[in-house]
């Protein structure tokens, strides 16, 4: 039954599950993860799947706005934010 729903769907179904899959597997990567660095990839790849999913939907528009301004921008401050913040490496540093 499962094989009769897959091979009734067509390209851009099969797309849209991807991207959602993509989008749902990068939101619990961002919360659950342990690291921030990790954490903020997880993020990124949830904005990309998500302007994916815009693309499928035919607004280009707000994929364009989803990569410039949450990739381009916030993102970056944010990278940038994790980079400089000091944190303890060993033991005897405070």
């Amino acid at each position: 039954m499962l094989i009769q729903f897959i091979a009734s769907l067509d390209f851009q179904a099969i797309v849209f599950v991807i991207m959602a899959l993509l989008a749902i597997a990068g939101a619990l990567g961002c919360v659950f993860s342990k690291r921030v660095a990790h954490s903020l990839l997880s993020l990124m790849l949830t904005f990309i799947a998500v302007a994916g999913v815009f693309i499928l939907a035919g607004a280009e528009m707000l994929a364009a706005i989803q990569i410039l301004v949450y990739l381009g921008s916030v993102m970056l401050v944010v990278q940038f934010g994790v980079m400089l913040t000091r944190r303890k490496i060993q033991e005897a540093d405070y």
